[in-house]
């Protein structure tokens, strides 16, 4: 079989682009209508005073300047950090643990699996599983008075910080699983080379993780950070199963926030500028965490 002659081929070519852009366009049209509009109708609504009737009022900065000084909207992003870092301390390295002390011994698969199962579960029944371990008088302050332990007087989702830190506790519970699960696939496609000669030179146990394990998992960590990070941003559901932002606004998240200043009080201008800020941050840490990753991996 031979080859088309290139003039052929050159003779061809608009057509075939215009095919390529026609079978585009639908995908095009829709990514600018669903994604694109939106964020610039949202970007419009943070410069004006809006509550859902009539025309939108141009207020300029004062959204934004109101979401940076106001104590609430700084509660929330104290609130955001704290997930964030709890997010990556909790799911990611009890995940990363399980996975280690699962790897290589027989029926690993199994132990994993009750890390799994919720995962599977939303995060809003996460949350109301949670609220009633938690609650005054709930199981847990049962099980610390029956067993003479302190702690029994601790308001868990009354006092901050430790509502954030119970509910940070309560989404590593769900996500720690399915973390386990991709270390658990990252460990088994390292080549059994490297394992070996290291074994022979006499790395066992923490030098075998230190040297050789962990860098062969960076790619994968990098992953699982990553989309961490994303969604310790986005966290939502278990905030408003467990206290819906309270007492009052002290476990509000920047997420929740948004929700709240949209549909609640009906202030779309702060809740678009607020939403703004939670897509410029998430942008800016995956862009920032990716460049970083993908820079060590050069130096390799």
């Amino acid at each position: 079989m031979t080859a088309p002659p290139a003039d052929d081929l050159r003779r061809d070519r608009p057509r075939n682009q215009l095919s390529a852009h026609t079978f585009a366009a639908p995908a095009i049209v829709l990514t600018v209508v669903v994604l694109y509009l939106p964020f610039l109708w949202t970007g419009y609504l943070s410069f004006t005073e809006f509550n859902g009737f009539g025309d939108p009022k141009w207020v300029g900065l004062d959204n934004y300047i109101e979401m940076f000084t106001d104590a609430d909207n700084i509660q929330s992003g104290v609130n955001t950090l704290m997930w964030v870092v709890g997010t990556l301390i909790l799911p990611v390295g009890l995940g990363l643990l399980i996975a280690v002390l699962t790897h290589g011994i027989k029926g690993g698969v199994w132990f994993r699996l009750p890390f799994l199962l919720p995962y599977a579960i939303s995060g809003i029944a996460v949350g109301v599983v949670w609220s009633f371990l938690l609650e005054s008088k709930g199981a847990l302050t049962q099980l610390l008075t029956f067993l003479h332990l302190p702690g029994a007087n601790s308001r868990w989702l009354l006092d901050w910080p430790l509502n954030t830190i119970m509910m940070i506790i309560a989404a590593a519970w769900q996500g720690a699983g399915v973390n386990a699960l991709l270390f658990g696939v990252g460990l088994q496609s390292i080549p059994k080379e490297p394992v070996e000669a290291a074994r022979l030179d006499g790395a066992s146990g923490w030098k075998m993780f230190r040297y050789v394990t962990w860098p062969m998992l960076r790619p994968l960590t990098a992953v699982v950070v990553g989309l961490s990070i994303v969604g310790s941003l986005k966290t939502f559901d278990i905030v408003w199963g467990m206290t819906k932002g309270g007492p009052g606004r002290d476990s509000e998240t920047l997420a929740l926030n948004m929700y709240k200043q949209t549909f609640s009080a009906g202030n779309y201008g702060l809740g678009a500028a607020l939403a703004i800020l939670l897509t410029v941050i998430t942008m800016l840490a995956s862009i920032i965490y990716l460049r970083q990753q993908l820079s060590r991996d050069k130096e390799l």
